[in-house]
């Protein structure tokens, strides 16, 4: 029985984990196109303090007076910053192979762009070299578990060797 629980953890965590390709890979399209909204976003705020004869910071400075204008501050600071992480981790997994990615969870860390792509995504078969490897190490961390869990539960019936 515990082999069998063992085993069916093992495949759990091989169908669950097989999917992270996919879904990064998806994730990743979607982020492309945060990234070029909020490019879009900044460049219009640049070009609008250029025209006025201003640098970025210069015009940031000016957003003040009413509450309006600092709440508006506030908003565009978070959206630059917000941009900047975004190309940062759009950068990084564009440029790693889908293996790579595998040790790149902390890259999928907007939550807008991860609860859309959670809310759209339908599984796929693991039919790539990632794929395996992500369903060969969720067998394995599955199987590890269940068979703890089971070990641990197992333990205090177990019979005491005498010798």
């Amino acid at each position: 029985m515990l082999k069998f629980l063992a085993i069916a953890g093992g495949l759990a965590g091989a169908a669950g984990l097989s999917q992270y390709p996919e879904f990064s890979q998806q994730y990743t399209q979607r982020l492309g196109g945060q990234v070029d909204a909020l490019s879009e976003v900044v460049a219009d705020f640049e070009a609008s303090a250029m025209r006025s004869g201003l640098t970025r910071t210069q015009a940031f400075d000016q957003m003040t007076g009413t509450q309006f204008l600092d709440d508006r501050q506030a908003d565009m600071r978070r959206t630059f910053t917000r941009h900047a992480v975004l190309t940062d981790n759009l950068a990084r997994l564009r440029g790693a192979s889908a293996m790579e990615r595998l040790a790149m969870p902390h890259r999928l860390t907007d939550t807008q762009t991860l609860s859309r792509t959670w809310n759209d995504y339908a599984p796929a078969v693991p039919l790539t070299a990632s794929g395996a490897v992500a369903a060969g190490a969720g067998f394995l961390g599955g199987w590890a578990i269940i068979g703890a869990l089971m070990s641990l539960l197992a333990w205090p019936f177990r019979r005491r060797a005498t010798g």
